[in-house]
């Protein structure tokens, strides 16, 4: 080859001495940054594969601040509710010192009444007053809203969550299939044939009494129904297919807990034989629990108390006890409760509700006992007008429904909360992981290519140089 014009391996040096240096500028990029992909040409797949575990990244990090975040609320309100809890220990404690009035003077249990109503005022203030960040807790801000609730058919209504994700409203329809009932029996004379003992108990207590032969019914009546609130057993006038007049016994409590016993004691020389209502002769009968279908769900309660646990609904309702076979009820929860985000993805399965009723003085107990500001002073239950046995009742309720509140929110925050974020905690490590897998930069080839490629430029550079002075000979042509 004598040609000068053309330079062919000058220009083949070219490039691969500009592939050379593209391949080390590259690498030195890659160990500059740490990142093999820096742009989208280095690894278009790549790149759509790590943006995208990046956004699951990023949505999981908020997810875990979102849960410690949910975790630091539910614990805020818990931390108040001890408090309430343990004024109504206090509230009791009074309660039951002003009964014992025999050794008390009329001065003492003003004091005790000037207590407990310090105390329950405390207890409102601190439902009006425990806030995260602005947000009330505890004052029904985050109770669920209801309508058209009947209460002909519903006493008590507790809704402790309710998914109405981007429904205005959750439709609930209560449907009857047996109603709750005592325990009952009955005698079918209307007065003792022999001088008998008797025994009558229930599962609140147990007393004995003695009826002489030709004890009228209506005597009975007053014996059993004056000590009621020990026995748990009433006593009615009551008439029968198989007698014309005779005495019932049934419990105070519903359901199959609440049984009855009426037996004549075997030291007795009398006997009493009670039916139960069959006609059939025992000496014990059980009360039976209300059956419902809820939405569609059903279900067997305790008593007149009927739950449903979905992953939609969760909610107690007390029925009347009539609430049997034909009976139905429906109403409709509109909005409410504390929604929290617990996922990465905004959608129901990744988020989860509860509702935190109001723990003011006026809505701690029921209409059946009463409610805890009637404990205080001018109420109708104040223990300077001597009615420490009802404020008893409704401080022991509500000291329930303040430890069923507290353990609902603590089983919400250790089973929910907590193993929430345990497992985002484990779901980002390993997202994160497969993220640096495609994108981050393996140091220990990008040293290695690093090497070749200045192996390679250097090479380059010398044999370009050659490549430019072999038209040089051509020279000796001319001489």
């Amino acid at each position: 080859m004598a040609r000068i014009n053309t330079n062919i391996p000058a220009i083949s040096a070219q490039v691969n001495l500009a592939r050379s240096t593209r391949d080390m500028n590259s690498t030195l990029q890659r160990l500059s940054s740490g990142l093999r992909i820096n742009r989208g040409a280095d690894d278009p797949a790549g790149l759509i594969a790590s943006e995208s575990l990046r956004s699951e990244m990023a949505s999981i990090t908020q997810a875990i601040d979102n849960t410690q975040r949910a975790s630091n609320v539910i614990a805020t309100a818990e931390g108040a509710l001890s408090e309430v809890a343990q004024l109504l220990v206090d509230i009791k404690e009074l309660v039951v010192e002003a009964a014992n009035r025999g050794a008390l003077s009329d001065e003492e249990i003003r004091a005790n009444q000037l207590q407990v109503d310090s105390a329950i005022d405390s207890i409102t203030r601190i439902a009006n007053s425990t806030t995260f960040a602005g947000l009330h807790l505890l004052n029904g801000n985050l109770a669920y809203v209801t309508s058209g609730v009947a209460t002909s058919a519903v006493g008590a209504l507790d809704i402790y969550c309710a998914q109405l994700a981007d429904q205005d409203y959750l439709a609930v329809k209560v449907s009857g299939v047996l109603a709750a009932q005592r325990g009952a029996l009955y005698y079918h004379t209307s007065a003792v044939d022999n001088s008998v003992t008797l025994e009558i108990a229930s599962s609140r207590g147990v007393e004995v009494f003695n009826f002489t032969s030709g004890f009228s019914v209506s005597n009975m009546l007053s014996a059993i129904n004056a000590v009621t609130g020990a026995t748990g057993v009433s006593a009615f006038q009551a008439n029968g297919t198989n007698w014309t007049s005779g005495i019932g016994f049934r419990s105070v409590d519903y359901g199959s807990d609440a049984y009855i016993s009426v037996r004549a004691l075997p030291s007795s020389n009398g006997t009493f034989d009670v039916v139960d209502e069959d006609g059939t002769t025992t000496k014990r009968d059980a009360g039976r629990d209300v059956q419902a279908v809820i939405n569609g769900t059903t279900t067997v309660g305790s008593g007149q108390e009927i739950t449903l646990n979905s992953s939609s609904l969760d909610l107690r309702i007390k029925l009347d006890s009539q609430f049997g076979a034909g009976s139905t009820t429906t109403f409709a929860i509109t909005g409410g409760g504390a929604m929290f985000q617990l996922g990465a993805h905004i959608n129901t399965s990744e988020q989860t509700n509860i509702g935190i009723n109001s723990v003011v003085a006026s809505q701690l107990g029921s209409t059946t006992n009463g409610y805890l500001n009637e404990v205080a002073t001018g109420g109708a239950y104040s223990l300077v007008g001597g009615q420490t046995a009802s404020a008893a009742r409704i401080v022991e309720e509500a000291i329930q429904q303040i430890s069923v509140l507290r353990g609902r929110l603590g089983a919400f925050e250790r089973n929910t909360l907590d193993t929430n974020m345990n497992s985002l905690r484990i779901t980002l490590e390993n997202v994160t992981a497969s993220e640096s897998t495609i994108r981050d930069s393996d140091f220990a080839v990008e040293t290695a290519n690093l090497t070749r490629s200045q192996i390679l430029v250097n090479a380059g550079t010398s044999v370009l140089a050659l490549a430019n002075q072999t038209p040089q000979s051509v020279l000796a042509l001319l001489q």
